[in-house]
């Protein structure tokens, strides 16, 4: 029984903690889901030079519309 409890416990955090591990903030951005944050992450390999790429950068990745959204959630932010 006690082994069981603990399988139990322990995959769920597992699972917990891989979930986390796979959102990122771009998907906080409306119109951005999670193929878009993945190709925006294979291109640009981070969040942080997502926010220092400019439009051009992004338009080449996403396209246009999308580019626009995420420069406008990343200016907005303080």
């Amino acid at each position: 029984m006690r082994n069981e409890a603990h399988r139990f416990g322990i995959t769920f955090h597992r699972q917990k903690r891989s979930k986390a591990a796979i959102e990122t903030e771009l998907e906080n951005i409306p119109g951005i889901g999670q193929k878009t944050s993945v190709e925006l992450l294979k291109h640009f390999r981070s969040v942080a030079r997502i926010k220092k790429a400019t439009k051009q950068e992004l338009t080449e990745v996403v396209g246009n519309a999308k580019a626009v959204k995420i420069l406008e959630f990343y200016n907005s932010q303080p």
